[in-house]
């Protein structure tokens, strides 16, 4: 069903309305009923049968695929991008999706997890066919290839490594990768907005520690009842300061990486809520789906993939770019061929570093 049609030189966006199977009784009651947005290049109308290849834009943390096909002051949306690089012949047509994987915990990293949903699944299975039935595209993996920046960057090189059979090449900007270094220096600020509601409330006076550091499940990552209060709170309110949305942030990660059905809210934190020790086995499951970790298990998946780009700022806020260097160095070890580049900018609105991928990834993919 489409929704909206709206056409100009740029060429076509089409919004459609996909009722998802995979989503529907997710954990967190996200809707199941997402808009999908394709842009077709103005090459598409009457080009007769010809059929094009399809790039998947994976956003980032709080964005939502539709969000890139928005009015950007002094820059390009995305759309407009492909439509300028194309018209200046820096790549060929193709076909654009932007799918809506956005969740109550403020985003996805495209993976499958019992807390958050099977957004892997969602992406792979349903709107891939999905978008190959309503438009003319090349559908095969050697034609098909997706690219984000941030939670999108590591969802896309996720995606290379492990479902390699859809995918032909991967473009990745400043995905998360070398989790020591990316998440867990904000943990203490996270454990402190936790803090806020904790029960009771913290009095002045004898902090009996051994007791506090003995609350029930905390050495064990559990809840105890705090992290249900603090989302209850934020899902309630229409704003959310910096540090809310960083702290939601790491749960959505916590989510993502240690999903445990067994554990209140489903998943496990890597550290004690209340004395901030780090809990070894919880942090082991992280790591399990670092980038930089994979890269040996999935070496075959790897070397299949006709394009594998990664880049990142080397100001970086987050300090991605360790991560970044360190993904590449592993890649060429593996003997994984790839293009690794640096650049003198953070990680906010890098949005302009497509104008290399996008290139990039349509010659892997012509």
């Amino acid at each position: 069903m489409s929704l909206k049609r709206s056409k100009g030189p740029s060429g076509t966006l089409v919004v459609l309305e996909h009722v998802s199977r995979i989503l529907k009784g997710n954990p967190l009651g996200d809707p199941h009923v997402r808009k999908v947005g394709v842009w077709l290049p103005p090459q598409y109308d009457g080009s007769g049968g010809k059929r094009f290849p399809v790039l998947y834009d994976l956003v980032g943390f709080t964005g939502s695929g539709l969000a890139h096909t928005n009015w950007k002051p002094f820059s390009d949306n995305v759309p407009e991008r492909a439509a300028r690089l194309i018209h200046e012949k820096k790549m060929g047509p193709c076909v654009i999706v932007f799918p809506d994987c956005f969740t109550a915990l403020g985003g996805n990293q495209y993976v499958n997890s019992s807390a958050i949903g099977n957004y892997a699944d969602y992406l792979t299975r349903e709107i891939i066919p999905f978008v190959d039935g309503q438009f003319r595209t090349l559908a095969s993996r050697e034609r098909r290839g997706c690219f984000g920046k941030s939670s999108g960057g590591y969802g896309s090189i996720i995606h290379g490594m492990k479902y390699t059979k859809y995918w032909g090449a991967v473009a990745d900007h400043s995905g998360d990768a070398y989790f020591d270094f990316v998440y867990w220096h904000d943990w203490p600020n996270t454990l402190n907005e936790l803090a806020k509601y904790r029960v009771p409330k913290r009095r002045a006076g004898v902090y009996d520690a051994l007791r506090e550091a003995r609350r029930k499940g905390l050495a064990q990552g559990k809840d105890d009842g705090r992290i249900k209060r603090f989302l209850s709170s934020v899902w309630k309110r229409d704003k959310l300061s910096g540090k809310e949305v960083m702290c939601i942030m790491n749960l959505c990660m916590a989510a993502t990486y240690d999903p445990d059905p067994r554990a209140p809210l489903g998943f496990r934190i890597p550290f004690n809520a209340e004395t901030g020790e780090l809990i070894g086995e919880r942090w082991r499951k992280w790591r399990q789906h670092d980038p930089i970790n994979l890269v040996a298990r999935y070496r075959k998946n790897l070397k299949l993939l006709r394009g594998v780009y990664i880049d990142c700022g080397w100001r970086d806020q987050y300090h991605i770019q360790y991560g970044s260097r360190i993904l590449s160095r592993r890649l060429a070890e593996a003997g994984v061929r790839h293009r690794y580049e640096e650049f003198d900018d953070d990680h906010s609105d890098i949005d302009y570093r497509m104008d290399v991928s996008l290139p990039f990834l349509y010659r892997a993919l012509r």
